[in-house]
């Protein structure tokens, strides 16, 4: 049986050329960059090669990139990192970040816990298709607030926010920016200065690179109190030996990924438009999400009267490797935050599938899944308590 993989936001594979390069690293040029020898000065160089192309698909220069163990890190790193140095400047009524009720758990989870600290979050309620409201998002600014955290892209329902008003809204309040844009980059065009963006976390294996490497881009002039200490390696802010066959990897991955952006997206978007528009035909089914302004490899759907995973595990047994959500969170039983967040009851929430397109995936694929997807959901409903048809 055939397999085909639908679930590129989770994962993707690495490219034949990304690996190609790492390889090097592994065995030729395996120095410690840190080491004054040509031994460590030649892997040192492909770490500062890979800064500069991480920094050219960002709009960013080679300075402002710090590398991290993946998007989650680099999370941690921003949002810990500035709040750290903002505790003793707003003390009055307590310092605040405003991030959205839809955020990854790297983001949210991060603000929970800063709350048990003393820090005041305030949790942006979005609308039906996932975005957030830019009024209010205007009215919550208070003097004490010292951080504004909103995802590029929602990882779930792909819904892609308003980032320039938020960068525009938040400069005016002399407001640091934080955005998550693991899902974004490489399927959005990103230029950080033009976005007033300050700080952005990525992951290379969202962009066909490697597992366990990922960045954050820190404007020029914005502080950060590191979360991890040791050796003081990328300038103190994030200690530990670098890996440096992943940033390599990673390097390759962001240089990749602005050559084929262009091809990528036209691409995946007939492809996505297809998909949707064939799901769409079974009764009772909707699409989660902003209908235009989403990433162009996402579609998020919703069926009523049947359950997600049941219908995951129906379609893994066709050769269709699909999700519920996030894979972070794949292995929890409560409905997904950021379906209930958009308005959907748990049950419905519970009846949702998430469809991520990825490079690899070609137009016959397309065709097999919307055939296959109405006939499991028909039966999955002559199963079902919820389906009274």
């Amino acid at each position: 049986m055939k397999r085909i993989f639908m679930d590129h936001a989770s994962t993707t594979k690495v490219d034949a050329e990304v690996i190609d390069t790492m390889v090097p690293y592994f065995s030729t040029h395996f120095g410690n960059p840190s080491s004054l020898h040509f031994f460590g000065r030649e892997a040192l160089q492909g770490v500062e090669n890979a800064r500069e192309q991480v920094g050219t698909l960002l709009g960013a220069q080679d300075d402002e990139i710090i590398f991290t163990a993946g998007g989650t890190e680099s999370d941690n790193l921003a949002i810990k990192g500035i709040a750290y140095l903002n505790k003793e400047k707003k003390k009055m009524d307590g310092p605040q970040i405003i991030t959205s009720a839809i955020e990854h758990p790297g983001v949210l989870e991060v603000c929970k816990y800063l709350e048990l600290q003393g820090y005041k979050v305030k949790f942006l309620p979005v609308d039906t298709y996932g975005m957030v409201n830019l009024e209010e998002l205007d009215h919550v600014i208070s003097k004490n607030t010292f951080l504004i955290s909103i995802m590029f892209a929602n990882n779930e329902i792909g819904t892609i926010e308003p980032i320039r008003e938020i960068g525009k809204i938040a400069h005016e309040h002399d407001v640091c920016f934080h955005t998550d844009a693991v899902q974004a980059v490489g399927k959005v065009r990103i230029d950080t200065k033009k976005l007033q963006i300050d700080l952005l976390a990525l992951s290379a294996h969202k962009i066909y690179g490697p597992k366990g490497i990922g960045a954050l881009y820190i404007r020029r002039g914005v502080k950060l109190q590191p979360i991890i200490h040791g050796g003081g390696h990328e300038k103190g802010l994030r200690s530990s030996t670098l890996n440096v066959p992943g940033i390599v990897g990673l390097g390759k991955a962001c240089e990749l990924a602005g050559k084929r952006m262009e091809k990528d997206v036209t691409r995946l978007k007939e492809l996505r438009d297809l998909l949707i528009k064939n799901v769409l035909h079974i009764e009772e089914s909707y699409l989660n999400g902003h209908p235009e302004q989403r990433l162009v490899n996402n579609a998020h759907f919703r069926f009523t009267g049947i359950e997600g995973e049941s219908l995951l595990l129906q379609l893994d047994e066709r050769g269709i490797a699909t999700s519920t959500g996030s894979a972070c969170s794949s292995k929890k039983l409560q409905a997904s935050h950021v379906l209930t967040a958009i308005g959907l009851n748990p049950v419905d929430a519970h009846g949702s599938l998430r469809l991520s397109l990825g490079r690899e995936n070609t137009k016959d694929e397309i065709i097999y899944a919307s055939k296959v997807i109405p006939d499991v959901v028909g039966k999955l409903r002559t199963m079902s308590p919820l389906w009274n048809r």
